[in-house]
C-alpha cells in the first residue's frame, strides 16, 4: 500500500529547467546548421556566376570566329544578341535568350575589350554591387 501512494505521488513530465536546457541546446544546432547554409549559398552563388561568365566567354569566342572581333566596349555584350551596326558577317544572335543575363546578385555583367591581361574582360562585382572587396563581395572575372 505504501508503495503504491508513493507511486502516485511521484511528478509527471518535465521541469521548467529541463525544458530550458533542451530549448538552448535546439537553438545552438540551429545557429550551426543555419551558419553552414548561409556560407554555402554565396558560395553557389559565386560558382554560379563562373560558370555563366565562361558561357559568356564562350559566346564571344563564337562571335569572334564569325566576324573576326570582339565586341568593343561600346557595342557590349548586346552584340551577342543584335547586331552591331556596320557588321556584315554577323549570323547571330549567338545567345539565344532576349537578354544577357544579370550575375546572381542581380547586377549587370561588365564586359569591356580590351581588356587589361585578355581581348575582353568579362566582370560580376559580387554581392556588393561595387569593383574589389573580399569574400562574397570580391570580384568574379573571365580572367
Amino acid at each position: 500500500m505504501i508503495l503504491r501512494n508513493a507511486a502516485r505521488r511521484r511528478p509527471h513530465g518535465m521541469t521548467l529547467i529541463e525544458i530550458l536546457v533542451v530549448l538552448v541546446l535546439i537553438g545552438i544546432v540551429m545557429g550551426i546548421v543555419a551558419g553552414n547554409f548561409i556560407g554555402q549559398g554565396e558560395e553557389a552563388k559565386r560558382k554560379a556566376a563562373a560558370i555563366e561568365i565562361s558561357q559568356i566567354a564562350a559566346t564571344l569566342d563564337l562571335f569572334k570566329l564569325e566576324v573576326g572581333r570582339y565586341p568593343t566596349t561600346q557595342e557590349g555584350l548586346q552584340a551577342l544578341i543584335t547586331a552591331p551596326s556596320g557588321v556584315s558577317n554577323w549570323n547571330g544572335p549567338y545567345w539565344k535568350k532576349a537578354s544577357i543575363p544579370k550575375d546572381p546578385w542581380g547586377n549587370e555583367y561588365r564586359y569591356t575589350s580590351p581588356g587589361a591581361k585578355m581581348p575582353y574582360e568579362i566582370v560580376s562585382v559580387g554581392a556588393d554591387g561595387k569593383e574589389g572587396g573580399d569574400g562574397p563581395n570580391k570580384d568574379i572575372t573571365s580572367n
